[in-house]
């Protein structure tokens, strides 16, 4: 697995951000059974930034607290078997599947850890399963959704022991 992780902006999280999402994505990537390598981008940054990126892509101006990008069209959630002879999925140098890219404001961990009663390292870690779920093809759009995806995303830190 490739973590491609770019931390910006002048705030700093209290936790070893780049090591806690490499161990959140592989979590993520054994939970759903993905039976590739895989390569992921990571992007921190600060609130003014990620509401531009939220304006651009989703046409909503105001700061969010993560951004999925998928890069894989996904048939069916969490189903990776299409992609056996879908070489425009893959690296072409490293053959790993390009799973997407995450964009997490760095402020709405604080802020939202302190609302929510979590520690800094467990919403950081839940806004990267939440999102790899999102790279994955998952999507909370309806209720049923939703629910699978609070489901997962307990499971997948609960098997890290990151729990509330």
């Amino acid at each position: 697995m490739t973590l491609l992780f770019e931390d910006e902006g002048a705030l700093a999280l209290p936790l070893e951000c780049k090591e806690l999402a490499e161990t959140v994505v592989e979590a993520a990537l054994d939970y759903v059974n993905c039976p590739y390598e895989a390569e992921v981008s990571l992007l921190l940054t600060m609130n003014g930034e990620i509401q531009e990126m939220n304006r651009e892509f989703r046409q909503i101006d105001r700061a969010t607290d993560v951004l999925s990008f998928p890069m894989v069209d996904y048939e069916k959630a969490g189903q990776f078997d299409f992609l056996e002879n879908a070489d425009a999925y893959f690296h072409p140098e490293s053959g790993e599947l390009m799973l997407g890219d995450i964009v997490i404001s760095k402020e709405k961990v604080l802020s939202q850890a302190e609302e929510f009663g979590h520690s800094v390292q467990r919403h950081y870690a839940f806004l990267i399963a939440h999102s790899m779920l999102h790279l994955f093809g998952y999507d909370h759009m309806e209720d049923a959704q939703r629910i699978e995806m609070e489901t997962m995303q307990k499971e997948i830190l609960n098997q890290l022991q990151i729990t509330r």
